[in-house]
């Protein structure tokens, strides 16, 4: 089933929100204790979608064609500060493993000529081309800027980004799939819809959801109904995947939050329901 990609637009004000909160990444380091640093790829990765552009320069650009290399595809647009702030870093880790490593950037962009008079006041060594809202739904919705997705050199998306990052992070991680020395540790974790929508049926925990009242029982009960009810808001997603792509939909987060207290209320109403059992009066002692 053709699924109509939401109102992008419409979202440009969170967009811009989160930019000017985005520069507070820049500051936060690689490593949160003096322990080893630690880096994190999804355990078996699905394939990043495919898309046929062409760049600014007229070139056709594709995935397809960047297989064998380390990807970074980056979000991003001419008027978000955090993405322009990032973009010398960017520049230079392209130089540094160009043979290896290809960057591509989709800028979130109206006016083409913007963008390549950007692209040429910056130089910019990697391509870009104009992204669309088919290949921002592909990529499971495109809520802040910059959005960055880490693939690997056999096409699989392996980590996402949202905000602005220490660069030493993307180096790290582009050494490790490139299997070049690093000083960290490499862990593995599962998609619960943080890469993919699609997988947020996994999810255990969604934002904005307190299922802690809930016995597990009642929790997995929750978690099915939130996968198996369509949002309302429009977006044409289950609830699960509304709270993962649109934390701030009130439709979304209203709907799971009565599923909760239905569950919970019904779950109360049954044990008031069920008669207390009492132990037995043990029989009286024959009188002597």
């Amino acid at each position: 089933m053709h699924m109509t990609p939401p109102n992008w637009r419409g979202r440009i004000l969170g967009i811009l929100v989160f930019c000017s909160l985005g520069f507070l990444g820049l500051f936060l380091p690689l490593l949160a204790s003096p322990q080893l640093p630690v880096i994190r790829f999804v355990r078996d990765p699905d394939p990043a979608p495919d898309f046929q552009l062409k760049d600014l320069a007229g070139k056709d650009l594709s995935l397809a064609s960047a297989r064998g290399k380390v990807v970074l595809l980056n979000f991003w647009a001419t008027w978000c500060g955090p993405c322009r702030a990032e973009i010398p870093s960017l520049i230079e880790l392209q130089n540094r493993y160009k043979d290896r490593l290809l960057i591509i950037g989709l800028a979130d962009d109206d006016d083409p000529d913007a963008v390549k008079q950007l692209v040429d006041s910056e130089g910019i060594n990697y391509p870009v081309a104009l992204t669309t809202n088919q290949i921002r739904f592909d990529y499971g919705g495109i809520l802040a800027l910059p959005t960055l997705f880490v693939i690997n050199s056999e096409g699989r998306i392996v980590q996402k980004h949202v905000g602005l990052f220490n660069p030493d992070l993307y180096e790290t991680e582009v050494r490790a799939l490139l299997d070049l020395p690093i000083a960290a540790k490499v862990e593995t974790f599962e998609d619960t819809g943080e890469i993919f929508l699609k997988h947020a049926d996994r999810a255990t925990m969604l934002p904005g959801v307190n299922t802690t009242k809930l016995t597990p029982e009642q929790r997995l009960v929750a978690l099915h109904k939130f996968n198996a009810e369509e949002c309302t808001c429009g977006c044409k997603l289950t609830l699960a995947q509304c709270r993962i792509y649109d934390p701030p939909c009130k439709l979304s987060r209203d709907r799971t939050t009565a599923i909760v207290e239905e569950i919970f209320s019904a779950g109360e109403k049954s044990k008031a329901e069920t008669p207390a059992t009492t132990a037995p009066t043990p029989p009286e002692s024959p009188k002597p």
